[in-house]
């Protein structure tokens, strides 16, 4: 079985990968999140995702590797699997009932540079169901901007999509493999991943609408349905009907130009609109509205295109799947252009045309939404001059040969625009989403990962033509770039041969002075810098609640003179062990305001040269809490800065470091130790055996093991195969109880306990083989218990509450809450060490924080407290105390009122309640004139 190295030979033409960057593209070994794995923000997309390198393979899993030119380098994740041998194959299980699946992967080019086209097996459960086609026509591009065909330096776009249904619903734990049959085509393939969806049933045609049939379009035909499709759109405009276009698919050889109208097909798995021009070939399959005259579009135009913008349109439920296989700039043969204004796009499926959306202004209240680009040679959507109000929402791009989403004004203002909540994975070239100049612009609540070269993850410049303060167009008032998370962002520029970061802003045009807001914001794992300031100067970016964990090289590089603020951003796993690198001294000008950590501004250097990436970061969740004090406060005096690392009592592996052989998206090993039973580890699919290990920080006493899953009654009863095994120094592991299995039933709190024969150990560990519920470990809490040590308790209440106890009743109980914000969660209010804390979601007051006490037990004092932190200023939280004996009623035990922390008197409150028996105790927490949320690092009671 030949497996690769640094190149690969195909076809005749020697395809040279790696050399152009003289930095290691190997990534950090640990995994970080997957775009959809973070709550809240991105596209809410209809399929399941799954990776290539998380399914079963007898293949060889490439990368990780973000090396522009090698193959991992583009891969979601940066991770992939090759398979070259017959009987090599990738195999998913569906983890929810499909009828559909769509393939990510590479297949070599030929030594013309037309590509080559190899079928593959779809086998169900082993048995061979089609064959399915993968092509390397939309691929492999070679050299500088604006790239070509023909086999030569700097290889790339090597990845491309197929759909395909399965002519029937697949009900989950069903196998679907992606096998080589023969390599006589194609020496290898590479699979990247596989998204399954269950698509729902094609709509039929509306009542009294129009059909392009009925115009003479000829469906599933090679004829060009173009001028029928425009008599269809030209009746239904001058009828006021809509316009439908049947299951089937239809070949356009030209625009279908659209004003005052809606076109709408059964669905984008059925009604495909493909096609292009045989012999013109810069006409192709394509939906504009009419351009205007002196707007963003200055090539020829035709009379019926003429007279724009179009109003009114509505474009909905359809395909686009063109035939574009080189990128021209000057070609307009995109999915979507002209200008459109007060129209709609929504659920349309876009791939392999040359840009998405080219929307070319004048032209205002465009929304462009709930759809999927794929697969283009350049952008996927470009807001292209004196467009405004408009707007991308829920929209996922991936495979894009250029930015994913973009606002370009060039010569006209773009105003007030705004993409929200959408996903982009993988732009080939520049950024996931850029503003290049545009008056106060929004970009909100989106996902974006993996950049590959010559971009970040968000991008906000006065680049390119047309872009200047003269004219109107570059960046000015208020740009908000808020609520998002980038992962994997930014890459090395092949012309500068330095690390773009993760988010950046240049003034190459002119300086850049408008009010940019960068808030509530994750930058994980980045490729060399998180965030970049470059070219001419920068004022004002303001960092507000921002989260920077792993970076390649540095936190902050500044190579232009910048204005910026900093507030509350915390830093981990810095990758240069240096925050900021400047060299332009004081042109760069920061101000260091409260609550950061992680980094500082005397953490500075400026070297003139340029470090290789060193990923350090660990996978999971960003910036990890510190562990817990080595032992708990008896009293509510101010806490001190915690201690070394100690096993502390009660449960002793809570907040201790962990370990896990593998684990899926955002579901670390860390989850299993954070004191939130909704939170849990997730290995690797369909791999066992997998383990998870916690370090209790030094030999002790152990005598049992408490494991438990989430109580919610949607997680089904399960029996988990599973050993406990133990060590002294983390190598050599003795099973403390022998593999068996254990049941996690709902209906008793979905917990197992192991009693273990007396031991002293620092290591312990899971080892899991089998679970009936899910193909994978799974853990939400992993505690261990030494002598006298009380578990977390069970759902049932105690039969009577017992002796009374002293000291602090809430040390280690079960907590939750309503909301947490990004990795400060419940748990961590629990956990004995005030340098940790409870944060609720942001701006959504009412918010609640519940322990159970794991008995009805006499409470006359609860003590609530924040960092002991100078960083932490005075502010007054609004709250109540109530408290409850079955965990539904509850009473109030402290009316609402202002409680005021100040870090003088230790950041401490002391509530004290009427002395009674309670088993719950809840904080409801209604204002906090410090931050838009509810804090709490120690919720403490007290008998007395």
């Amino acid at each position: 079985m030949r497996r690769s190295g640094a190149a690969v030979a195909v076809a005749g033409a020697l395809i040279a990968v790696g050399g152009v960057v003289a930095f290691p593209g190997t990534s950090s070994a640990a995994t970080s999140p997957s775009p959809f794995s973070v709550p809240g923000r991105g596209a809410s997309v209809p399929f399941t995702e799954i990776e290539a390198e998380a399914a079963v393979t007898n293949g060889e899993q490439i990368g990780p590797d973000r090396v522009y030119t090698r193959l991992p380098s583009e891969a979601s994740g940066r991770r992939a699997v090759r398979l070259d041998a017959p009987g090599e194959y990738v195999e998913f299980t569906l983890p929810k009932p499909a009828n559909a699946m769509t393939v990510r992967y590479s297949v070599p080019d030929n030594a013309a540079g037309t590509g080559i086209t190899a079928p593959v097996d779809l086998r169900i459960n082993g048995t061979k169901l089609k064959d399915l086609q993968f092509t390397s026509r939309y691929g492999w591009y070679y050299g500088g901007y604006p790239f070509g065909n023909t086999p030569g330096d700097k290889p790339h776009h090597f990845y491309d999509e197929t759909r395909t249904m399965f002519g029937s619903t697949l009900a989950a734990g069903t196998k679907v493999r992606i096998q080589v049959a023969s390599t006589a085509v194609a020496p290898w393939f590479v699979v990247d991943l596989a998204d399954f969806e269950l698509v729902p049933d094609a709509i039929p045609r509306p009542a009294g609408a129009l059909s392009v049939d009925d115009f003479g379009a000829d469906r599933n035909g090679t004829g060009d349905s173009t001028a029928a499709f425009q008599a269809a759109v030209d009746a239904g405009r001058a009828q006021g009907k809509e316009v439908y276009i049947p299951s089937g698919t239809y070949t356009l050889w030209d625009h279908v130009v659209v004003d005052g109208v809606t076109l709408r097909g059964a669905g984008p798995w059925y009604s495909v609109l493909t096609g292009r021009h045989p012999t013109q070939r810069n006409r192709a399959v394509g939906v504009y509205g009419k351009y205007v005259s002196g707007g963003g579009y200055t090539g020829g135009i035709r009379p019926h295109e003429a007279g724009g913008p179009s109003r009114g349109v509505t474009l909905r439920d359809f395909a686009i799947i063109g035939d574009i296989t080189e990128r021209v700039d000057d070609d307009q043969v995109n999915a979507i252009g002209g200008a459109m204004t007060d129209s709609v796009v929504d659920n349309l499926w876009i791939q392999h045309t040359k840009v998405g959306a080219w929307m070319d202004g004048p032209m205002d209240g465009f929304t462009l939404k709930n759809s999927r680009i794929l697969d283009q040679t350049a952008d996927g959507v470009n807001f292209h001059t004196g467009v405004t109000n408009s707007t991308v929402t829920n929209t996922f791009v991936r495979n894009t040969g250029d930015d994913g989403l973009a606002m370009w004004p060039d010569r006209m203002a773009n105003v007030n625009n705004a993409f929200t909540f959408n996903t982009v994975v993988a732009p080939v070239l520049a950024n996931n989403i850029v503003t290049y100049g545009g008056r106060d612009i929004k970009i909100t609540d989106n996902v974006v990962s993996d950049t590959v070269t010559n971009g970040g993850g968000i991008h906000v410049a006065n680049r390119y033509p047309g872009v200047n303060s003269g004219q109107g167009t570059a960046v000015a008032g208020t740009i908000t770039v808020a609520r998002n998370t980038l992962i994997r962002a930014g890459n090395s520029d092949y012309n500068w041969n330095f690390g773009v970061g993760a988010i950046w802003f240049d003034g190459l045009n002119e300086p850049v002075n408008a009010t940019i807001n960068v808030t509530d914001t994750d930058i994980v794992d980045s490729s060399y810098e998180a965030i970049q300031f470059i070219e001419g100067s920068t004022q004002t970016v303001n960092f507000s609640n921002v989260n920077v964990d792993g970076t390649g090289t540095y936190m902050i590089q500044a190579q232009a003179a910048a204005k910026a603020t900093f507030t509350n951003v915390r830093a981990a796993h810095i990758g240069a062990g240096v925050a900021i690198h400047n060299c332009v001294g004081t042109g760069f000008a920061p101000t260091y305001g409260s609550g950061n950590s992680g980094w500082s501004l005397g953490s500075t250097v400026c070297t003139g040269q340029w470090p290789a990436p060193n990923y350090i970061y660990e996978g999971g969740d960003p910036s990890p809490s510190p562990s817990p004090s080595a032992s708990p406060s008896t009293s509510p005096s101010p806490s001190p800065s915690p201690t070394a690392c100690a096993p502390g009592s009660g449960d002793l592996a809570r907040g201790k470091a962990a370990t896990a052989t593998s684990s899926t998206q955002s579901y670390v090993a860390a989850n299993a130790v954070d004191g939130d039973a909704g939170t849990y580890w997730e290995s690797a699919n369909n791999a066992f055996p997998q383990s998870i290990t916690v370090d209790l920080c030094a030999v002790t006493p152990v005598q049992r093991v408490v494991l438990r899953l989430p109580p919610s009654a949607a997680w089904a009863t399960r029996t988990q195969t599973l050993a406990v095994l133990g060590s002294t120094d983390g190598t050599n592991y003795t099973t403390l109880s022998a593999s068996a299995g254990r049941t996690f039933d709902p209906a008793t709190g979905n917990a197992v306990t192991i009693p273990l024969t007396g031991v002293n150990i620092r290591h312990v560990r899971v080892t899991v083989t089998g679970n009936t519920g899910w193909p994978a470990g799974q853990l939400s809490a992993f505690e261990v218990y030494g002598t006298g040590g009380t578990p977390s308790p069970s759902p049932s209440p105690s039969a009577s509450p017992g002796p009374l106890p002293t000291g602090n009743l809430a040390a280690g109980r079960a907590i939750s809450a309503s909301s947490h914000a990004d990795v400060y969660v419940a748990g961590n209010a629990a956990d004995e060490n005030a340098s940790t804390y409870w944060e609720s979601a942001n701006n959504a007051f009412p918010q609640t924080l519940t322990v159970d006490l794991g008995a009805s037990v006499t409470v006359g004092r609860v003590v609530l407290k924040l960092p002991p932190s100078a960083a932490w200023a005075t502010r007054t939280q609004t709250l109540a105390v109530l408290g409850s004996t079955d965990g539904t009623n509850y009473t109030t035990l402290s009316a609402s009122a202002g409680r005021t922390f100040d870090p003088a008197t230790g950041n401490t409150v002391t509530v004290t309640v009427p002395a009674g028996a309670r088993r719950y105790l809840r904080l409801n927490v209604t204002g906090n004139t410090g931050w838009p949320a509810a804090q709490i690092s120690e919720f403490e009671a007290y008998a007395s």
